[in-house]
């Protein structure tokens, strides 16, 4: 399990092929009326969508730190398990890939309210929806999903800051 763990979180292919697998599975789950090969076309431009965005923020992350992907995605397993490296150049990296996350955490808060206030309006839409038309179940249900998932989204922005924090300040006490 180990292994295959790791396998996902360096390798872009079986990053691919995880999603190529939840495309087609999702296809399959909802829309069962329609051609399995409509599923496959779906599900491997989802991947390709998907992988393209991945390649280009990796390539970024690359050049802003001046390190590899491999590296990149070890030091972020160390900096989930609050390792501080002994090595000083892996210091330097993981001090250049913290300052990069946390950049792009703040670049993106200016726009949270936003998409969050989006997302409610959405689950609102959907329950007013359901209950004009007489499904509240279902449009009840997704409201759920939807704040559920904005407070997921809430609690990860939050433990994240948290840790990366945590890291820039172990990774000065150890400058």
């Amino acid at each position: 399990m180990h292994t295959v763990k790791h396998w996902f979180s360096d390798s872009l292919i079986g990053q691919g092929l995880l999603v190529l697998v939840l495309g087609v599975g999702l296809g399959a789950l909802f829309r069962r009326d329609e051609h399995p090969g409509l599923w496959m076309v779906q599900g491997v431009l989802y991947t390709a969508v998907v992988m393209g965005t991945l390649a280009v923020q990796r390539h970024r992350t690359s050049r802003a730190t001046g390190a590899g992907p491999r590296t990149i995605a070890g030091l972020n397993r160390k900096i989930r398990h609050r390792e501080v490296p002994r090595d000083p150049e892996e210091r330097a990296v993981m001090r250049r890939l913290l300052d990069d996350q946390l950049a792009k955490i703040e670049r993106g808060e200016r726009w949270l309210p936003y998409w969050l206030g989006v997302m409610g309006l959405v689950a609102v839409g959907l329950l007013v929806l359901g209950a004009t038309r007489g499904s509240l179940g279902y449009s009840l249900g997704v409201a759920v999903l939807v704040a559920g998932f904005i407070l997921w989204l809430l609690w990860m922005r939050r433990r994240t800051l948290e840790l990366y924090h945590h890291m820039r300040a172990a990774l000065r006490e150890h400058a």
